[in-house]
């Protein structure tokens, strides 16, 4: 599906455009206010991505230019039921960020702005680049205004944090550059569409398929290597620990589903045991730790890893079902988990405190907020009516119809979830108060950007159909070699039980 308009390009791109204007812009308000426009043209240009055919498992909204010839490097561009919907989520936060950002964010504004813009690039960048170089430069180039959202806005260990977010996603970066090159040196292209055609052997993808992994692993961040996560989260400001969650661990999940399964499929069912045990090790141990937590942001930070691994257990099960769970938590996980650091966000504006004891009882003062916080707190644990439990339910399905002791493992992380967010709700809501008196309800910004991630919640809850259409053909797709090798697999260990038999 070929475009005229460029889309894609144009999401890219904006953005960087809206850069160049704000650099000439001064005052404060008219930096926020611009901002906030050039957001909400983003999404305007995103209205055509609606035309998305449901029922394809093709590429869509194909750009393709010739780039660097000699190394066969093109600017290709498109989307799939895989990355679609973390397009529009990503384009869906960035006016949401702008608002959450308003009174928050009072030293370097511009710069602030320019940061969000250009994350909002580079992300768009990551989905739908289908050039293995272009892909790795957009995912490079996230780096830079995440480090400094972390190193400049951050709180007093932000030093810290941001260059722990720095080495370890770097470290992980030149595994994957690694990967890449022997891609191109084994099948003679960058392009994702051509490789994803080709067989490798086994011996280069297990080679391939660790260098990759061990980086997506790092963004997930799945356990052992989720250490740069909760120093990141805490230091970062509301709108850079939104955008982290929400979207930039999104793309180690992504990074996953298109290129180890598509690319090794041979060397992911080798490791999927070993990917299991990380994803269940990811869901109890951040799960454990969330409920030990006294600082708000750090709850939600561990909390990350759990939901995370849930996706990374969805998507190692090769089935329909807990891919599609995987993809839906991508985007459920983005929505609730923005939101509460969005609220936490709130309550430090007024308390000055993420500590839970600094906030207990705000239900008696904060009607609202606690509304939207007891909300987005069930989503957080998959109550049934949310968003959450649609992805989780799904996971599960497809753990139980695999690995019944597998999916027995995994029911403690649900349990863990509704501990610690009931927990931290109940502190909340009807806790002694120790602070709140003077503390006033949610205003008409904070209303603005709550509002539309809580619909969400109850379309998604309610209504996923149109979620799971739009990702349906595109999975089917990227299983079908799995499957062959699995079906190969299962052949060959008949043979040797034969073999054995005769013997």
């Amino acid at each position: 599906m070929v475009e005229t308009w460029p889309i894609l390009s144009s999401l890219i791109f904006f953005p960087l455009l809206g850069v160049v204007f704000l650099i000439g812009i001064k005052q404060e308000k008219a930096i926020r206010i611009i901002t906030l426009i050039i957001s909400l043209i983003e999404m305007g240009l995103a209205l055509p991505l609606l035309k998305f055919q449901l029922n394809s498992a093709k590429f869509q909204f194909i750009e393709f230019h010739p780039w660097i010839k000699q190394f066969h490097i093109n600017y290709h561009l498109g989307i799939d039921g895989i990355s679609y919907l973390m397009v529009l989520l990503t384009v869906f936060l960035l006016p949401l960020c702008v608002l959450c950002s308003w009174n928050y964010i009072q030293k370097r504004v511009k710069e602030f702005h320019i940061c969000l813009l250009l994350m909002t690039s580079a992300c768009i960048g990551v989905f739908v680049a289908l050039d293995l170089v272009l892909f790795y430069v957009f995912w490079e180039a996230m780096l830079i205004p995440m480090f400094l959202l972390i190193a400049i806005w951050g709180g007093p260990r932000r030093k810290y944090a941001s260059i722990k977010f720095f080495i370890y996603t770097l470290a992980g970066s030149t595994l994957l550059l690694v990967a890449i090159i022997a891609f191109y040196l084994k099948g003679g292209t960058f392009s994702i569409p051509e490789l994803l055609k080709m067989d490798f052997p086994f011996h280069f993808q297990f080679w391939a398929f660790l260098a990759m992994a061990i980086a997506f692993a790092i963004k997930v961040p799945m356990f052992p290597f989720h250490t740069w996560l909760p120093a990141a989260h805490v230091e970062a400001p509301t709108a850079g620990s939104v955008l982290l969650a929400s979207v930039l661990l999104k793309m180690g999940t992504y990074g996953f589903l298109r290129f180890c399964l598509g690319l090794t499929p041979a060397a992911s069912v080798y490791f999927a045991p070993l990917m299991i045990v990380l994803s269940l090790a990811s869901i109890l141990y951040g799960g454990l730790v969330a409920l030990g937590q006294t600082d708000m942001k750090k709850l939600i930070a561990y909390s990350s890893v759990a939901h995370m691994g849930f996706v990374t257990l969805g998507i190692f099960m090769f089935n329909l079902r807990g891919v599609e769970g995987a993809i839906m938590q991508m985007l459920n996980h983005g929505i609730t988990t923005g939101a509460l650091f969005m609220l936490v966000g709130a309550i430090y504006e007024r308390s000055h405190s993420r500590e839970i004891e600094d906030n207990l009882g705000l239900g008696k003062y904060l009607p609202a907020y606690m509304f939207f916080f007891g909300l987005f707190s069930l989503s957080s644990l998959a109550f049934p009516g949310t968003n959450s439990f649609v992805g989780e339910a799904l996971v599960l399905i497809g753990v139980f119809e695999k690995y019944k002791i597998v999916g027995l493992m995994a029911v403690p992380g649900a349990l863990l979830a509704a501990a610690y967010m009931l927990r931290l709700l109940q502190k909340l809501a009807w806790g002694e108060p120790s602070k709140g008196k003077n503390f006033t309800d949610l205003n008409a910004r904070e209303w603005l950007y709550l509002v539309p991630l809580g619909l969400l919640v109850f379309y998604l809850g309610f209504a996923p159909k149109l979620a799971l259409q739009t990702m349906d053909k595109s999975i089917q797709k990227s299983l079908i070699k799995v499957h062959t090798v699995q079906k190969s697999s299962n052949i060959n260990l008949t043979l040797v039980k034969k073999e054995k038999d005769i013997d």
